[in-house]
């Protein structure tokens, strides 16, 4: 594994989850990491207070707000110096069963959740890009899902805007590597998370586990793990790449 020092990351959606987990093993490999929150600026401090080594900073940003993503990549790379890495990570999920939706609350989610886990993610991946490309060098993996390729029935806006991520993903891919920054996913299954929560220690928690032969869901530390392979140096050519991270849960081929 690549030693990290001297690389700085800016994980978003970093005060939970996937992304605190993420956030804590670059640091520990050597990185500094700028971790960005929405609301939850406690959280977020002291996960950022926590981590070894000096430097670590936390943004906020509204990532549904093209105006704070902007000044939140601008402010990163202010006190960074440069930035590295970008781990779009944040993302909601609300189930909304279209027979049992108004039309009016069907409206306001696909809005909030495209605004949020799509174009939030394109246009962070779009302002560090700049950056980027002046250094022609970088690195971008996105956070999909693995409802982008099996279907979200009780989570249509979810699973489509997971699926737009994969697809945008692999087309930066190819428009960025002649910058020299490769471009990656990761799409993981069910994760033990506070947003997987409420579902995993529901009545279909058990089937859920039982949906991977491992009988278990994710922890967040292995797919920060994935996420450190990917950013590794030696995995240029992977760029465009979908990796699932889903306890063979579901396969695609």
């Amino acid at each position: 594994m690549t030693d990290f020092a001297n690389k700085t990351v800016l994980v978003t959606g970093a005060s939970g989850g996937i992304g605190r987990a993420t956030a804590i093993a670059f640091a520990n490999a050597g990185a500094t990491v700028a971790l960005h929150y929405h609301q939850r600026s406690d959280a977020a401090e002291h996960i950022r207070a926590a981590l070894p080594g000096t430097g670590h900073i936390t943004v906020q940003a509204d990532l549904t707000d093209p105006a704070a993503v902007e000044q939140m990549v601008n402010g990163a790379i202010a006190h960074l110096g440069y930035l590295d890495i970008l781990v779009n990570n944040a993302g909601i999920y609300q189930e909304q069963p279209i027979d049992q939706t108004t039309y009016a609350d069907w409206q306001a989610l696909w809005h909030a959740t495209l605004n949020t886990n799509l174009l939030g993610a394109v246009n962070t991946a779009y302002c560090t890009a700049q950056h980027m490309m002046t250094r022609r060098q970088g690195r971008i993996i996105n956070i999909t899902s693995r409802g982008a390729f099996r279907g979200e029935p009780n989570a249509l806006a979810y699973g489509a805007s997971k699926a737009g991520l994969n697809s945008f993903s692999q087309s930066l891919a190819q428009t960025l590597a002649p910058y020299g920054i490769s471009v990656m996913a990761v799409a993981p299954g069910f994760v033990e998370t506070d947003m997987a929560r409420s579902v995993l220690e529901g009545p279909n928690g058990d089937v859920i586990r039982h949906q991977s032969p491992m009988g278990r869901v994710a922890k967040p530390e292995e797919v920060a793990y994935t996420v450190l392979f990917l950013a590794n140096d030696a995995s240029e050519f992977l760029t465009g790449a979908i990796v699932d991270v889903n306890g063979a849960s579901y396969l695609r081929s």
